[in-house]
């Protein structure tokens, strides 16, 4: 008895501890946090049959909506745009046994834009002006509570993904058994930082290893374990930005960090899926992945010679299109460039080409 009242007492502690702090920094905000935010504009778009029948067998199918978090910046936009393009493509070619169920933007600037019918879109609140301390990210967790709490969400699974990814086929629902599923990031390591992690995961919850190497997204979950897990990952996001000594080790994965610790502090551990996706131009072939994410620049010189940290002769790098979209068309890479850069360029061309209204 006194060892499980033990086990209780201290998950209990911390999550009161820093559901304190995130309370004392909303009410020194000059705008309270308001979570009376309407209903999407639209019904997201339907869902395949809950069940596949083949011959006289039924598979159950596990639907998962996939939900990307974005502010209603040109930089934002456009990717969201390009993402949904190809959402919606690939979830189309895998026919209806797909698990891909229905997609949402979730549009944290707390008003709606001109993409509301092109993208189906729920409109959240950001944090009080001053709040998130310049570090945007953590608008994130506080976008899901808010939907998670209001939207009418018929899928049982979430993926959480994020602008800057594009679907190459069919996903499955990888999660099971009760475990989510996500991408194990080299650059995540919770036994590296365990001395500043104890403050929010404290040795009588289990070993620091129990916190998977895992951000946020991509991740695939169950609907009802997220709605207790986004709670306490914004509180933990606020509370790690609050503290110096948090601040400075995680830096810009900070709110990564929170997602894996908040994950770990409800039970639910990930099944890690190196195949869920690739990072040009680190990744050079696409092979069986599922998504690419475009997050580093890619540089080559015209013979095809990486030069990563020098800008190329030719180069895809997101950040040249913070201010204005990518155009039609973009040069395709010169010979000797890694497949998986010719196929992201290749998948922005055709987004751009197909989608009304470009730029």
């Amino acid at each position: 008895m006194g060892c499980g009242g033990t086990t209780l007492f201290y998950p209990l502690l911390i999550t009161l501890s820093v559901a304190l702090i995130t309370y004392n920094i909303i009410i020194s905000s000059n705008t309270p946090l308001k979570q009376g935010f309407p209903p999407p504009p639209h019904p997201p778009l339907p869902p395949p049959s809950s069940t596949q029948i083949r011959g006289n067998s039924e598979r159950k199918i596990r639907l998962f909506h996939t939900a990307v978090t974005a502010s209603d910046s040109v930089y934002n936009t456009w990717q969201c745009r390009v993402m949904y393009y190809w959402f919606k493509k690939i979830r189309a070619s895998a026919g209806p046994g797909s698990e891909m169920g229905g997609f949402t933007r979730i549009l944290h600037n707390g008003k709606p834009d001109q993409y509301m019918d092109e993208i189906p879109t729920f409109v959240a609140q950001p944090l009080p002006p001053g709040t998130d301390q310049g570090y945007v990210v953590l608008n994130r967790p506080w976008a899901f509570v808010q939907w998670l709490q209001q939207a009418d969400i018929k899928e049982d699974y979430i993926l959480m993904s994020e602008p800057d990814h594009l679907i190459v086929k069919p996903i499955p629902n990888l999660a099971k058994d009760g475990y989510g599923a996500a991408f194990p990031f080299f650059y995540i390591e919770p036994k590296k930082y365990e001395k500043v992690l104890r403050k929010y995961y404290p040795e009588e919850r289990g070993p620091v290893t129990d916190i998977d190497p895992i951000g946020n997204s991509p991740v695939i979950v169950g609907k009802e374990a997220l709605k207790k897990i986004a709670p306490t990952w914004m509180n933990v996001s606020l509370a790690m930005k609050k503290d110096p000594e948090a601040d400075k080790a995680f830096g810009w994965v900070l709110e990564m960090y929170a997602y894996a610790v908040s994950s770990a502090l409800h039970g639910v551990s990930n099944i890690l899926h190196k195949d869920f996706m690739i990072q040009p131009p680190w990744d050079t072939e696409v092979g069986d992945k599922y998504i690419i994410h475009y997050t580093y620049g890619c540089d080559y010189d015209m013979k095809g010679k990486l030069t990563y940290g020098k800008v190329g002769e030719w180069r895809f790098d997101k950040r040249s299109y913070d201010s204005t979209p990518p155009p039609r068309n973009l040069t395709m890479p010169p010979p000797g460039v890694s497949q998986s850069v010719v196929t992201l360029v290749k998948m922005v061309n055709e987004a751009t080409a197909n989608i009304p209204n470009w730029g």
